[in-house]
């Protein structure tokens, strides 16, 4: 790789690395101010943390719809659009937002419980292990595939005892917008049919960067959470 083409790739790790600082930073505020908080509804709260993004980064555009749910709403994974609710007393909520930050994607997740709950407070807990294991297992194997991470990830949350919620565990990231980055669908997720390997290039010969996506469910009492942030960059 020629000393330019070096540049360019580190420019675009620090792009997309600096892009997930301001998403940590707007999470960080967003739990500071608790913007997500009980009585509010999904809507409202999406809202206050678009507002918020705003106000701290001048940012106002996002990559993917703007996601806050609630309750039996974080059984649905991201292409459902249930309706609006109200967050209760004793309840579990998450908020999945994509702000672009200088045209870098960052893509990030976090869950909120509230009240007394073990259970909803054991899956929250839960979903950073889940996340920390999976990224040790892609670290531990250079020629991992999607489809091999999907089944460690799959095979992380049963054994915590929970189920995945959603058809993949993760994404292409890149400059706004990453669809164009791998047109190949099943190539640019961690899904089961994907056995290419996750350390490549793309079309554009440009290092593949991924985030790591974590949507675990309870079945048996109907709620979920969510947690995700880049896999191959820190």
């Amino acid at each position: 790789m020629s000393a330019p083409d070096r540049m360019d790739e580190e420019l675009r790790a620090l792009g997309l690395v600096e892009a997930q600082r301001k998403a940590t930073a707007l999470f960080a505020e967003v739990e500071a101010r608790r913007l997500v908080a009980p009585g509010a509804g999904e809507r409202e709260v999406s809202d206050r943390i678009r507002d918020l993004a705003n106000e701290m980064f001048g940012t106002t555009k996002h990559w993917h719809k703007r996601i806050v749910r609630s309750g039996p709403n974080t059984l649905f994974p991201y292409r459902e659009n249930p309706p609006d609710r109200v967050i209760g007393e004793d309840d579990i909520a998450f908020a999945d937002f994509g702000p672009i930050f200088e045209e870098y994607e960052a893509d990030f997740g976090r869950t909120f419980v509230f009240g007394d709950d073990p259970v909803k407070h054991r899956l929250r807990e839960d979903l950073a292990t889940v996340f920390a294991a999976g990224r040790r297992a892609f670290q531990a194997d250079p020629h991992i595939t999607g489809k091999q991470l999907y089944a460690e990830v799959e095979r992380l949350a049963a054994g915590a005892g929970w189920a995945l919620g959603g058809w993949h565990a993760g994404h292409l990231v890149g400059e706004f917008p990453h669809e164009t980055i791998d047109g190949a669908k099943t190539e640019s997720y961690i899904v089961p049919d994907n056995d290419h390997p996750v350390r490549r290039t793309d079309k554009a010969g440009r290092r593949c960067h991924w985030i790591l996506e974590i949507h675990l469910v309870d079945e048996r009492n109907g709620f979920g959470g969510f947690y995700e942030q880049l896999l191959d960059l820190v």
